[in-house]
Parts: C-alpha cells; structure tokens; sequence
C-alpha cells in the first residue's frame, strides 16, 4: 500500500464550501477572494506584453522592473532599504513563497511555531521539510499573543517563528510591542522569522501595517512575503514575493529556481506598470475595503450575532453562540444548507479545535451581495 508524506490531509474546508455553496445556491462569503475583477490597467497590459511575444521564461528571480518596483514600494511603505536584484524574489503566489521559505530554512527534526488559526498551508509544508509545526493557540474574542506562552514552547530545536498579519482569519494586526517580543525571542534564541504579509495593503481605521521590513534588525533574520493577488484582485493569476536579507535570498532562490523556476512573464510586466502608473492603487486599498467591512458591520448590527474587530484583511468573524449551539463546523453545514449562506468554520485552523463559536465571512464582495447576506443572517 502507497504511504502517504502528508496522511491527514484531505479536500480543503475552503474547497468544500465552495462546493456546498455551488449545490445548494448560497451566497459564498467563504473562500477569500474577490468577486469583482482586476483594475483595467493590469488587464490591458497583460493583454499588450502577451501579444507582444513576451511568454518565454522570465529571469527565475523576476523581471527586474517589477523587482524593482516591489523594492519602492518597500522604500515608499516601510523605510526599508532593499536591493531589487539581490532581495527581491517573484513567486508563483504567496503559497509557494511560503513553501521555499519553509524549505530553506527547516530541517529534519527542526521546530516552527506557528499561531492557530493559521493557514493551511504552513504545517504540510514544514512537514515535508522534515520539521515540526508547534502550536500556540489564540482565541477569541481578541486573538491576541501571549508572549510568555510564545517563550515557553521555544526549545533547543525550535528554528523559526511563522507569524501573520494582518492575520487571516481573525482580522488581527501586529501591534508594536508584538514586534519586540518576536524581535527579542528571535535575537536571544537565534531564529528566523517567516512573515505572512499578504495583507498587508488592508489595514483599518488609519492604523498602519507594522511590517517586519520597518525593522532592520528584525528583518536580518526574516522572509516577508506578499501576494499580489491580494493587492490587486487577481488571486487566480498566482503571483506573489519574497523579500529576504541576501544570503537567506540565495537560498530561498536554490529551491524556487527547482519549484516553478520563473512565474508567468506577461502577468510581471504588467505588475510592473501598474505599480509605476497607478501606485495610488496600492495606497487606496485600506479605504475600499474598508467600507466593504462597514457596509456588512452595519447590516449585521440587528442580527443575533456579536461582531468580532476586523483591523485588517477582507474578513470578518462572528460569534454565533446566542444563534446556535452546534460547533462550527456543523453550524457552516446547517447555515449553507438550511439559509444559503456560505461561511468558514475556524476549528480547521486550529490543531487542537477551539471551542470557540466563531464563523469567517469574506467580505470582498459587491455591496448587494453582501447586504443579500446580512439580510439572512439577521433573520436567523
């Protein structure tokens, strides 16, 4: 019988909904991504390089324009001096800049810790490396770090800290003093930092995105990665980036070079324009998101619902416990089949599932559909 390297993996809860939402015609605030389409620009030139014969290979660190467009805009957000050709790394999507980050740094019998609910795919891939993914839960209704629990499950293997913000699926943003209690374990026990910055254009309420690149220090020892899915509507176009201290980038490009070796060439030309032409984009985004979150905080306020504190993201959480006593998973069962609503339970994020009564909504969606939405869940 073939062994399995990853066992207890199955179909993703994410595909699953999208699934359940499809059969039973429910509105799909479950899987993050965008219901309206990418900025004009982006597609218009995409279309231009594509018919310009630009479709072989790339350089496999990127298109050195668009390298160095992240590096302003790194320069222009952050204070962050980076060199575009030595630091800047293109990848195809985020998820595989995460992966080869994983799999340059962790060895066989290495610790990562990772914060629950995390994403998906950090424990696979630290798997797969050889190491251990050690679990420091957090929970509602704030989700905030201990840093004294963080301290104790650091031992003589731990190798690396995987941190998220703004943080999927709670909406959490890193606040100073998280960055130096992270800066102060990764100096005294010599480890390394991957962070998941792929949010990091959506922050709320004039709060900024405090990104390790806005410490020096910190970011010596550090992978931060971004996705331009994200930032510019365009998930399924899988691109994404690595910004590293250059010795870890040449070893972050050994492996990417044998992962995708290059991302698809047009789409970086056209990244690189839309950064050059309409940087403004990037700099609206908070507020367009923004008011996506208001609109479905302010139709949900008659609902039976509590309204968890989105900083940040395009999600929000609600705490179901005065709707249900199901746990969450049956909950986003019933609330797909039964009302036509289809949401994300957080207990998959978690290893040990939490008990807490909690549901994700993606509100990158129409405001007519999102207030569709409101208007069911207020009648439950």
């Amino acid at each position: 019988m073939f062994e399995s390297k990853l066992p207890n993996l199955g179909t993703s809860i994410f595909s699953q909904m999208s699934a359940l939402a499809n059969q039973f015609s429910a509105i799909n605030l479950s899987q993050g991504f965008p219901e309206f389409d990418a900025p004009e620009l982006l597609k218009k030139q995409l279309n231009h390089y594509v018919l310009e014969g630009l479709n072989q290979y790339s350089p496999s660190s990127g298109v050195p324009r668009l390298q160095q467009q992240i590096a302003e805009l790194a320069q222009r957000k952050y204070d962050a001096n980076i060199n575009a050709s030595e630091q800047v790394t293109v990848t195809s999507g985020a998820t595989e800049a995460l992966f080869v980050a994983i799999q340059a740094i962790v060895r066989k019998g290495d610790e990562v810790i990772v914060f629950d609910p995390a994403y998906d795919s950090y424990q696979p891939a630290i798997e797969l490396a050889g190491g251990r993914a050690v679990h420091v839960a957090l929970h509602a209704p704030d989700y905030a770090i201990d840093w004294s629990v963080v301290t104790n499950a650091i031992t003589t293997n731990t190798r690396a800290i995987i941190i998220n913000t703004p943080h999927n699926p709670s909406g959490k943003t890193f606040k100073q003093h998280d960055i130096e209690a992270l800066k102060g374990l990764v100096l005294a026990h010599n480890l390394y930092v991957i962070s998941d910055e792929v949010y990091e254009h959506i922050t709320f309420d004039q709060q900024p995105h405090l990104s390790v690149l806005r410490d020096e220090e910190l970011f010596s020892k550090s992978f931060v990665i971004s996705s331009f899915g994200k930032t510019f509507h365009s998930t399924g176009w899988k691109m994404g980036y690595c910004i590293a201290p250059a010795e870890l980038a040449v070893e972050f490009r050994k492996i990417h070079q044998y992962v995708t070796f290059s991302s698809f060439t047009p789409a970086q030309h056209a990244l690189a324009d839309m950064l050059e032409q309409q940087g403004e984009h990037v700099d609206q985004l908070s507020e367009f998101y923004q008011q996506k979150r208001d609109v479905l905080i302010n139709a949900l306020k008659e609902s039976r619902f509590t309204i968890l504190p989105s900083e940040g993201t395009y999600f929000l959480l609600l705490d179901y416990s005065d709707v249900s006593d199901l746990n969450d998973v049956e909950f986003c069962h019933w609330l797909v089949e039964q009302a036509g609503v289809a949401a994300i339970p957080l207990r998959v994020f978690y290893q040990q599932p939490s008990n807490d009564k909690v549901i994700r909504l993606c509100f990158a969606k129409n405001k007519a559909t999102l207030i569709q939405a409101a208007e069911i869940l207020c009648q439950l």
